[in-house]
C-alpha cells in the first residue's frame, strides 16, 4: 500500500485546494486551514476525522536529512483508511476483533489504524526493535502481545515483517498476516460502513516492553474524545494557526494520543521525524520547529537532555525557536536542571523558558492527567530531604546548607478529573502528605484487555486507578515523587524490574526469586538499572562470565546498559510475606556501594 502522493505549490501558511501529483518534490500541508477549527468535541475518532478531512490541513513525514518524504493530507487520509476499511472487511471478522500494527513512523501506520476503527476492528500498535541484537527477544515480546490480544491480523511494514512472519508461529488466533502492500493487493467489498460507538473500544495501549506479560490497556472512543478535548482545549489551549512537531514514537502513549490523534481532532497540521532519526540528530527536530514556525511539541526529559548534548554551538545561529509556545514535558520523571540547561542552551535561538509545559498521565488514563498553566513555565518546590524520607512530608526548604529534593510542578487535573493521595492504609492524605497517586475520571481506562488479575490491582473501587506512583498535592497541584509500581523509566522507556529478573533467573547459575532489579538516579538525573544476583560461583572467571552475559541480555532484550551486582546468598532481603523487597534490595545496593566508596577514598587518603 502507498499513500497518494501530492504537490503543494502555495506557502506552508497559505489555504488552497490538493491535487495528487507523481512529481517527487512536495511541500507540507499547511499551517492556515480552509476550515472553521473545532476543539475536538467529537463522539468518536471517524467522526473526527470526517470533519478534519473537509480542510487541507495532514500529517508530514521527513527523512534523516530533513527532506519531505511523504504528505497525507486528512482528505487522502479519509479516502485510504475507508478504502482499506473496505478491504478488510474480507476477512469477515467480528466486529471488536483485535488488529496488531508493527508501529513504525509512517504514513501506512495511520491509515491502517484509522482502517481498522473505519471496519469496527480494534488496533493496536506494537514497538520496533530496540536494537539489532535482540532479534530473539524482539520476537518473543511481538509474540506475547499477539497472544494477550487474540489479534486476529498482525501487520508490519517490509522492514520489519520477517519478525512478525516469526512471532505469529503457534499464534492460535492469527488468521492473516502480511504488509500493507499485500493488504492493498486484496479486493475492495462493496460495503457500508456503519458508524462506531462512543462505548466501544478505540484501541488497545500496551504499557511496557514486556517479554512475558504484556498489558494491554483497553480505551474506549469515551475515554479517548474526553482526554483529546481536556488536553486541546485546557491544557495545550489549541489555536488555529497552532502547528505540531515530532519525534515521539507511534507505539508510545504520547506520540499516538498526543501528537498523532490530538492533531487530527483540532484539524492541525504536524510534522514528522523518525524516532531513530531523532536520536542520532536531535538537531533535526529543532530544524523542523524552527522552518515549519511549529508551536507545539512534546518530548521526554532525556530527549530535551539529548539536544542539549548533541547540538552544537555554531547550529545554534540556524534555528528561531521563538515560535514554540508549548513545549511539552512529560512520560517520565522531570527534572529541573534538565529544563533548565536546556533553556540556558537555547535561549539565544529565540526559545523561551516559559514555554515549558510540564504535565502528568500514563496510558491507564488515556494519556493525560494534568497540566500546569500555560505560558508560565516550569515552577518547581524544593523540600527537605531527611523530612520526606523520614516523615513522608514535603516540607518547604527553610535552611541553607540542608539536602533538599526538587520537584516540578505538574499542574491540576483536566476538567471531570479528580487526584487524590493515600497512604498505606488507604486513607486519604492532607496537602503536602506523600503517598500513591489515583485518578478518577472519564479518561480511566475499562481494564487490562484479558487480564482481570491485573486490572483488579490497578482499578480501586469507585473507579479509582492506582497510578503506581507516589507523589503529593500542594495548592491543588500535583507533584510527583518517584515511583512505587516495579517500573524502571530510563530514557523514557518504561522497563518492568520483572522482566529483568526473569531474564537473569533463565540462567543456569541463577535459581528463582534469587535476582532483584530496580534503577538508581545518578547524581546528573540519568537512570541507572542495578540487577543485584544471589550467586553461589566462586571462581572469578565465572562470575565474570556470568555479569558479562546478563550485561548482555539487558543491552539485547532492552536497549540499556545495566550494572549487576553478585551477592552472597541470603542477601536479599524480603517482605514479611517472602517476597522480594525491591526497595530494600536498593537501598542496600545503595549503603553497599557508598561504604565501598568511602573506603576508597580513606585508602587514597593514606596513600
Amino acid at each position: 500500500m502507498s499513500s497518494t502522493i501530492i504537490k503543494l505549490n502555495a506557502p506552508l501558511t497559505q489555504a488552497f485546494d490538493f491535487q495528487p501529483s507523481s512529481e517527487l518534490h512536495l511541500t507540507p500541508t499547511p499551517t492556515l486551514n480552509t476550515l472553521i477549527q473545532q476543539l475536538a468535541g467529537f463522539d468518536t475518532l471517524t467522526s473526527a476525522l470526517e470533519y478534519a478531512a473537509k480542510g487541507v490541513t495532514g500529517y508530514n513525514f521527513y527523512d534523516a536529512k530533513g527532506n519531505v518524504r511523504s504528505v497525507l493530507p486528512y482528505k487522502i487520509l479519509r479516502q485510504n483508511a475507508r478504502i482499506l476499511a473496505k478491504r478488510l472487511f474480507g476477512f469477515d471478522l467480528p466486529r471488536g476483533s483485535r488488529v496488531a500494527i508493527i508501529a513504525d513512523t509512517s504514513p501506512e501506520f495511520v491509515e491502517l489504524f484509522f482502517a481498522c476503527r473505519y471496519a469496527g476492528l480494534v488496533p493496536f500498535a506494537m514497538p520496533i526493535p530496540v536494537n539489532l541484537g535482540s532479534h530473539a527477544i524482539y520476537v518473543q515480546q511481538l509474540r506475547g502481545m499477539l497472544e494477550s490480544s487474540q489479534a486476529s491480523i498482525a501487520l508490519a511494514n517490509i522492514d520489519y515483517i520477517n519478525f512478525l512472519d516469526e512471532a505469529v508461529i503457534g499464534a492460535t488466533s492469527i488468521r492473516w498476516t502480511g504488509t500493507p502492500g499485500k493488504l492493498n493487493e486484496l479486493p475492495i467489498h462493496d460495503v457500508e460502513l456503519q458508524p462506531n460507538h462512543p462505548d466501544e473500544t478505540a484501541y488497545l495501549q500496551f504499557t511496557s516492553g514486556s517479554t512475558r506479560t504484556p498489558r494491554g490497556v483497553v480505551i474506549t472512543e469515551r475515554a479517548l474524545m474526553c482526554n483529546l478535548q481536556g488536553i486541546v482545549r485546557n491544557g495545550l489551549e489549541i489555536r488555529s494557526d497552532d502547528r505540531s512537531a515530532s519525534w515521539l514514537p507511534f507505539y508510545h502513549d504520547m506520540g499516538l494520543v498526543g501528537l498523532v490523534l490530538a492533531p487530527m481532532v483540532t484539524q492541525i497540521s504536524v510534522d514528522y521525524l523518525a524516532t531513530r532519526d531523532f536520536a542520532i540528530r536531535p538537531l533535526q527536530w529543532l530544524r523542523l520547529i524552527s522552518r515549519n514556525r511549529c508551536t507545539v511539541a512534546f518530548s521526554q526529559p532525556f530527549g530535551l537532555k539529548l539536544c542539549t548534548l548533541r547540538v552544537r554551538e555554531s547550529d545554534l545561529k540556524e534555528l528561531d525557536l521563538s515560535c514554540w509556545r508549548a513545549a511539552g514535558i512529560g512520560a517520565e520523571m522531570i527534572r529541573p536542571e534538565t529544563l533548565r540547561n536546556f533553556a540556558e542552551k537555547f535561549s539565544s535561538a529565540g526559545f523561551d523558558e516559559n514555554a515549558f509545559l510540564p504535565c502528568y498521565g500514563l496510558a491507564e488514563s488515556t494519556l493525560a492527567v494534568t497540566f500546569s498553566k500555560i505560558n508560565t513555565g516550569c515552577n518547581s518546590l524544593q523540600v527537605d530531604s531527611k523530612t520526606l524520607i523520614d516523615k513522608k512530608m514535603a516540607v518547604r526548604l527553610q535552611a541553607d546548607g540542608r539536602k533538599q529534593n526538587e520537584f516540578v510542578n505538574c499542574g491540576r487535573p483536566l476538567p471531570g478529573h479528580i487526584v487524590k493521595i493515600i497512604g498505606e492504609d488507604g486513607h486519604q492524605l492532607s496537602e503536602m502528605m506523600v503517598g500513591s497517586v489515583l485518578v478518577q475520571g472519564d479518561s480511566v481506562m475499562t481494564g487490562y484487555y484479558n487480564n482481570p488479575e491485573e486490572t483488579n490491582k490497578a482499578l480501586k473501587p469507585g473507579n479509582w486507578l492506582d497510578t503506581g506512583d507516589i507523589g503529593f498535592l500542594f495548592e491543588g497541584d500535583l507533584f510527583i515523587t518517584g515511583r512505587r509500581t516495579d517500573v524502571i523509566i530510563v530514557n523514557g522507556r518504561n522497563i518492568r524490574a520483572q522482566d529483568i529478573e526473569e531474564l537473569a533467573e533463565q540462567q543456569p547459575e541463577v535459581r528463582s526469586r534469587e535476582a532483584s532489579a530496580f534503577g538508581v538516579n545518578d547524581e546528573d538525573g540519568t537512570t541507572t538499572i542495578v540487577l543485584v544476583i544471589e550467586c553461589r560461583l566462586t571462581s572469578p572467571t565465572e562470575r565474570q562470565s556470568l555479569t558479562t552475559r546478563l550485561q548482555q541480555l539487558v543491552y539485547m532484550a532492552f536497549g540499556v546498559n545495566c550494572v549487576v551486582e553478585l551477592v552472597p546468598p541470603h542477601t536479599l532481603p524480603r517482605t514479611s510475606s517472602g517476597k522480594l523487597s525491591r526497595f530494600a534490595a536498593r537501598q542496600g545496593y545503595i549503603q553497599r556501594t557508598q561504604l565501598v566508596d568511602q573506603l576508597s577514598f580513606v585508602e587514597s587518603g593514606d596513600r
